[in-house]
């Protein structure tokens, strides 16, 4: 299995930040968040390159608020800088990840989404039915609170296989440790 080493200097690069930006404020361009942040762009984006050289980032915590999907959840918000560190780090371990999931695994996922994650399914449909010839069942699930209850430690022993950069590694702890406003991992 190869393992991937020095990706620290590509999630801190200039460019790359300037493309997680762009990326994190995708349907977002109006928010007083973003205009605020885009005020002094160039600046901002140097000032979290040197934290993320000078390994002084750290996630501000996450604030949580409950909305009505049509069940309640519970959602958990970066800060928008934070959101920007997200994509960067996504961006250089994305396609060293998405290469070992299987395919038919749709969810935030470069050219998948749910519209193929539907065309998929009535494709299985199709063939397992036999072309309507014969019933089907299937079974949509959500796993309540999943996110919260991870292993984190399983998680990066995971991550840890595939990346042996230490840098990105303890990047990506502190993502994934960062807990909500009010307590509680999310």
């Amino acid at each position: 299995m190869q393992a991937y080493n020095n990706l620290y200097p590509k999630i801190y690069s200039f460019e790359n930040l300037k493309l997680a930006h762009k990326k994190a404020k995708k349907g977002k361009t109006s928010k007083k968040y973003v205009l605020g942040f885009e005020e002094d762009l160039e600046n901002n984006l140097l000032k979290l390159q040197e934290e993320l050289i000078n390994e002084t980032y750290e996630p501000s915590p996450l604030k949580t608020f409950i909305i009505h999907d049509p069940k309640l959840r519970k959602i958990s918000k970066s800060e928008f800088k934070d959101r920007i560190v997200h994509h960067a780090l996504v961006n250089v371990i994305e396609p060293i990840f998405d290469k070992i999931f299987i395919c038919d695994s749709y969810a935030n996922r470069k050219d998948k989404g749910t519209l193929n994650a539907l065309l998929r399914l009535k494709y299985f449909i199709r063939k397992t039915s036999k072309n309507n010839h014969r019933k089907v069942y299937f079974l949509k699930a959500d796993i309540k609170h999943y996110f919260e209850t991870i292993n984190r430690e399983i998680l990066i022993n995971i991550i840890k296989k595939k990346i042996k950069d230490e840098n990105v590694l303890l990047l990506t702890k502190k993502i994934i440790n960062n807990v909500a406003i009010g307590g509680g991992a999310t």
